[in-house]
């Protein structure tokens, strides 16, 4: 049970909390940030159109449509595309926990890491490998919010773009991705807050985030339920005012959306001749009238 010496020895430690603190809020912030250009590039990738079928003369195209067969499904395969595919898929589909020790304990095992802390507490050679581990699991998930996001902007945009003489980079660049990160913004926001309840299981290979602070105090203290419940004020201290934040910051961007709706309707009404009530109510008194 709950004491409140247990709470007095606990408050002892807050400094370690702190530090957790700290740690958490740049793991998760740095995660996000790689992740998002992971993904940006993940979903260029999985929405390229590269395969050996548009290098081919167009006779030979032709040839290998009315055939059809294995030649003309190899000459459709798109390498980059499955390559991004089967990253995401893997990703998303083994936990988090598996793939922070493949990182720490197989892939940065025989890579020797500067041994310097940050903020004087953080040490570097175990940070670096959750900000890795993290940023390339976050990559996958972000990488279909982006590729949704790019995809509901409407195709005219694309043909207004290539009708101004713009080549595909630019019209990416210039014309889609402006409108696409509005529309994902609040969901690339939320992302940050699952990174910060996610970032937990970095205690596991020694990131002095929160649980950290949680493992030390308990084995200095030799209890587990007072440490625990400071650490869950700290972490709702920290997702529930960002999520309040990335909600009003959504409703305001939602705004224009809305006006701009409101305006496309009537502009449609008055191109289909009907201005309002009025309007609506001519052609029956006409009918009456006749």
């Amino acid at each position: 049970m709950f004491t409140k010496i247990g709470f007095e020895k606990t408050w002892q430690y807050i400094d370690l909390f702190k530090q957790g603190l700290i740690c958490t809020v740049s793991l998760s912030a740095l995660t996000v940030f790689f992740g998002f250009f992971l993904a940006l590039l993940l979903a260029v990738m999985r929405m390229s159109d590269i395969n050996v079928y548009r290098l081919l003369p167009r006779e030979t195209q032709w040839s290998l449509r009315l055939k059809g067969g294995v030649f003309y499904a190899l000459s459709r395969f798109n390498p980059v595309s499955f390559i991004a595919s089967v990253y995401v898929e893997v990703f998303r589909a083994t936990p988090m926990l598996v793939q922070l020790f493949i990182i720490y304990y197989v892939v940065f095992a025989p890579v020797s890491l500067p041994t310097f802390k940050l903020f004087g507490f953080i040490r570097f050679e175990r940070f670096l490998p959750g900000v890795v581990a993290l940023a390339m699991n976050s990559g996958a998930y972000l990488c279909e919010i982006i590729r949704a996001g790019i995809q509901s902007i409407d195709g005219g945009q694309a043909e207004a773009a290539r009708s101004l003489g713009m080549n595909p980079m630019q019209n990416m660049r210039f014309v889609i991705l402006p409108q696409a990160i509005k529309n994902i913004l609040p969901a690339i926001a939320n992302e940050f807050v699952t990174i910060i309840k996610e970032s937990s299981i970095c205690y596991t290979i020694g990131v002095q985030e929160i649980m950290y602070a949680v493992a030390s105090t308990k084995g200095a203290i030799y209890r587990i339920g007072e440490p625990l419940i400071i650490a869950t004020c700290v972490y709702f201290c920290l997702t529930f005012p960002t999520s309040k934040i990335i909600a009003y910051f959504e409703k305001k961007m939602s705004v224009g959306d809305h006006r701009n709706s409101g305006d496309n309707v009537r502009t449609r009404k008055r191109k289909s001749g009907f201005a309002g009530q009025g309007a609506q109510s001519a052609p029956m008194y006409e009918e009456v009238a006749k």
